[in-house]
């Protein structure tokens, strides 16, 4: 709109309709065509065609009440799932008691393979080809209908990559909804448009407001303290994926914006209308020089936030995402007045999100130590320290006592994850901030006066900062380090807890995801001693299976053996292929499988979390969304951190 205006301004009869149409309101603006110089029938037009822009932007005004409004939805149902979850997983871990005297007792009456000998703790290192699969014993009549069943099963699978660019999708859950919000946006683009040439201006400014009321939806999804994740229970990966559709389709829009007003300026606008201005005065004036750089910034914000960028420029995708977007938001402050609600919403979100929260309160100073593991390339930071209690704790006068526990001094829970910055390796690399998933258990409150937290980053080298790390920890075994967080969500966990049968299957680097929840999932358990034999076991009130697919055989070192000892002691039943650099891939499919027929023969239901590269994420997803076609009671949770 701001691009039609100013060709209008410099037209010498209308001079004030630029500034009428941008800022004042309709009636005023309308009043005024009245003292115009022109014969009734452009006068008519004139009227139409502002009564169109302002009716444009009432419409698309509501948009963001139809988001709150999906939000709100999606809050409400995350909010009934995650009570059923907590209300079984507390009828799970409070039984009710068994009568005195009855032939069994929880120290002796256990569910054949929960409970594991202590002799037999390092047979879980085996051979896939050598292990059975659990007889596909027909599981029990499913009580939903075949429809019900064939629809969830589609929306869980995950198709294959696209041909040619080897893109990932989603699964068809996920691609779903992001189709129906960009048919929302579509519609909310058309929608009373009228469809006539000499009234293209207001298509060309109506793909400019839907760019607009974008803004706070894109800062909010990038946000690390975004409440999204704990409002709708969704996963990191599925929101990740829909801030990045989000992201896209407003880079769209805004090139959609520039051509269509370029073509109405020089192409469509009637000379009458456009008056004396030359190209070169047009291109040249402020308001369409903010415009074209908002349009610059936000495209390349596009292009550096691709997959293949940031992997190879990771330093330089995050340096450039917080340059472009604070330019981005100056060039439209000036070049869309319309905008400038839109843009200051967008900023609070950014600056409470990155000075207030990660700058302040979720910041942590620590010492760690430096482990490089057997493979040479993979390294631990680790580092320990008590935990403070809320009235130990001395914050400055900027941060208040209700804010206090918000960092991981004061713990983390499964999944979550740290920003990583060690200042000691000077340069820019002292000033980047890294995100690692914390793979060490998450710390539990105790009766004792002090609790303490042991915390462990897995961090594989590749290139810039993990690299330079590498090279430091080559010669130096403690360092200084700031940690910015936690951030996550208990999604995945509390869905293990209430489920009868919990799956994990790790790939690689991704046992840092599953190894701390099965940590949380055994040490739930109350731990009884038999009075006869003196052997204590844990109350086996759910099955537990992991499955941990490494590359080669020093990864295994990445979990140190006596903690994987202790939790198949515990009762997990953990299955560790051969590397798949000796011995190929393993049969991921026919093991989760057995695990989930065993499971439906049991009559438990089942919740699978998977961590790993894609093609394994893929594959237990597709896995579990073939076991809900036959009617058993799964869910599944994609832990992918494609950063």
């Amino acid at each position: 709109m701001a691009s039609a205006c100013h060709g209008v301004q410099s037209v010498r009869s209308l001079p004030l309709f630029l500034r009428s149409a941008c800022r004042s309101g309709p009636l005023t603006t309308l009043d005024e065509l009245d003292d115009l110089p022109l014969d009734p029938e452009k006068l008519r037009y004139l009227r139409d065609l502002i009564a169109a822009l302002y009716e444009a932007r009432a419409i698309v005004a509501s948009y963001n009440i139809a988001v709150l409004a999906l939000i709100f939805v999606f809050a409400l149902l995350h909010w009934r799932e995650t009570r059923r979850d907590r209300r079984e997983w507390r009828a799970r871990t409070n039984p009710p008691e068994t009568p005195e005297g009855s032939a069994s007792s929880s120290s002796s009456s256990t569910i054949q393979g929960m409970n594991t000998p202590p002799h037999i703790v390092k047979d879980y290192l085996v051979d896939m080809e050598r292990v059975p699969l659990i007889a596909r014993t027909k599981p029990p009549s499913a009580k939903r209908g075949g429809i019900r069943r064939a629809l969830s099963s589609w929306l869980a699978h995950q198709p294959p990559p696209l041909p040619v660019v080897n893109r990932t999708l989603p699964c068809n859950e996920t691609s779903l909804f992001i189709a129906a919000w960009v048919l929302l946006n579509v519609f909310v683009h058309f929608y009373r448009l009228p469809m006539r040439w000499d009234y293209f201006f207001i298509f060309a400014d109506r793909a400019g407001l839907v760019f607009i009321v974008n803004l706070p939806l894109l800062y909010l999804l990038g946000a690390k303290n975004q409440p999204l994740r704990r409002l709708t229970g969704r996963s990191y990966e599925a929101l990740n994926i829909f801030h990045r559709r989000v992201g896209e389709w407003m880079c769209f829009e805004a090139a959609v914006h520039f051509i269509s007003m370029a073509m109405w300026q020089f192409v469509l606008v009637e000379d009458w209308l456009r008056g004396e201005t030359s190209p070169e005065e047009y291109w040249m004036h402020p308001i369409i020089l903010c415009g074209i750089g908002a349009l610059v910034s936000y495209e390349l914000l596009y292009f550096t936030s691709l997959g293949s960028f940031r992997q190879r420029w990771y330093e330089l995708f995050l340096a450039s995402h917080v340059l472009l977007q604070s330019a981005a938001l100056v060039f439209l402050w000036f070049h869309f007045y319309t905008s400038r609600p839109y843009v200051v919403v967008s900023l609070v979100i950014f600056v409470v999100d990155r000075f207030v929260w990660r700058f302040g309160l979720k910041r942590s100073h620590v010492t760690a130590d430096l482990s490089i593991l057997d493979d040479g390339e993979t390294y631990l930071v680790s580092a320990d320290w008590d935990i403070p209690r809320p009235r130990e704790s001395q914050s400055p006068w900027w941060k208040p006592s209700f804010l206090q526990g918000r960092s991981v001094a004061h713990g983390w829970q499964p999944t979550d994850h740290v920003f990583l910055t060690v200042p000691a390796l000077g340069g820019s690399f002292a000033l980047q901030a890294h995100p690692f998933t914390i793979a060490s258990a998450a710390p539990q409150a105790s009766s004792t006066a002090t609790d303490h937290a042991w915390l462990s980053l897995l961090v594989r080298s590749h290139t810039g900062f993990t690299a330079e790390l590498l090279r430091y920890a080559q010669s130096h075994s403690r360092v200084p380090i700031v940690l910015d967080g936690p951030y996550g969500s208990s999604h995945a966990l509390d869905m293990l807890r209430a489920s009868g049968c919990a799956i994990l299957v790790a790939g690689g680097s991704g046992i840092a995801v599953t190894f701390p929840l099965v940590w949380a999932l055994l040490h739930d358990r109350d731990v009884v001693e038999d009075s006869t034999s003196g052997i204590k076991t844990p109350q086996p009130r759910q099955r537990v299976h992991m499955l941990w697919v490494t590359h080669s055989r020093s990864h295994r070192s990445w979990i140190p053996e006596q903690q994987l000892d202790e939790l198949v002691a515990r009762g997990l039943d953990l299955v560790v292929p051969e590397p798949t650099a000796e011995a190929g891939r393993p049969d991921v499919s026919g093991l989760v499988n057995g695990w989930m027929d065993e499971a439906a023969v049991e009559g438990r239901s089942v919740g699978v979390v998977v961590s790993g590269p894609d093609g394994l994420n893929r594959t237990a997803r597709n896995v579990c969304a073939e076991a809900m076609g036959r009617g058993l009671d799964v869910r599944v949770a994609v832990e992918k951190f494609g950063w």
